[in-house]
């Protein structure tokens, strides 16, 4: 039989200040009765995951195909005039690309002022920006520029809404290291054309390509880095053939497989909410 003092026990209530006759660490059965697992959860197929890998695919493709301007201009193979011409001439195509029908003749003369005073000024600081990191050695410069990359693939905007997106530092970090490897070249001139390609490639292109991305563009703009990257290194073009398998193929298998052990809970204890109810 239970004892008196149990059954003169109140209920027990979800109420701290009610539940004077039980103990503090007391759980009643009702408690979890409102419990539920993965409430909202999304579950990823094949290939929705292999979609999103591959636009982090298309970024390294990017930053591969600067590295490889960079490296024509810095044993010039290539002449920095014709680089910048050829890269003005395929920023003003892919302007009006972008803008399609939508285009105006206000709006693309007050683009082309901005983009003037930007070329301006890109060219009287160039001289002093080529100078900037004389002291530094070359291997350092490499290997900085090495890890800021690495940090605008990192905060680069994919599309995802996540805390760690950060457009300004991923742009700030692509533009530090153009700045680095401009210091390396033969000429302020060589510099200023590889900023200039660096602010297409990073400031202007995200824009493009963000509207015309297709796993079409993605294969075609893998075939152009590897075409270039066989002629410079083999070793280098065996790397990014790995890392973009790496990215492409093995991630995302194992994101669809390492799904099944999502296993999140919700209850009594998470923050209340409150629901204002409509009165009629």
């Amino acid at each position: 039989m239970d004892s008196p003092e149990a059954i003169s026990r109140t209920s027990w209530k979800k109420n701290l200040y009610e539940n004077a006759d039980y103990a503090d660490n007391y759980t009643d059965p009702s408690f979890l009765k409102d419990m539920q697992t993965n409430v909202n959860l999304k579950t990823y197929t094949p290939k929705e995951a292999f979609t999103g890998a591959t636009k982090l695919s298309q970024q390294i493709s990017v930053v591969t195909g600067f590295l490889i301007i960079f490296h024509h201009l810095y044993l010039e193979r290539i002449g920095a005039k014709v680089l910048f011409a050829q890269s003005a001439v395929g920023t003003i195509l892919g302007y009006f690309v972008y803008a399609g029908r939508e285009i105006q003749l206000a709006k693309f003369v007050e683009d082309s002022k901005t983009a003037l005073a930007v070329l301006v000024f890109g060219f009287i600081f160039s001289p002093l920006l080529h100078t900037l990191t004389n002291s530094i050695s070359t291997d350092t410069i490499f290997s900085m520029t090495f890890f800021v990359l690495v940090l605008h693939l990192i905060f680069f905007d994919y599309g995802v809404s996540a805390a760690f997106v950060s457009k300004a530092i991923s742009l700030n970090a692509a533009i530090f290291g153009s700045i680095c490897l401009a210091s390396r070249l033969s000429s302020s001139l060589h510099a200023f054309v590889l900023l200039e390609v660096a602010a297409v490639f990073f400031a202007l292109g995200p824009f493009l390509v963000r509207k015309l991305y297709s796993v079409q563009l993605l294969v075609l703009s893998i075939a152009v880095c590897c075409y270039f990257l066989q002629s410079i290194s083999h070793i280098i073009l065996y790397t990014y053939i790995s890392t973009l398998a790496f990215v492409n193929l093995f991630c995302p298998w194992l994101f669809v497989r390492l799904q099944r052990y999502k296993n999140n809970i919700n209850g009594p204890w998470d923050e209340a909410i409150v629901v204002e109810e409509s009165t009629s």
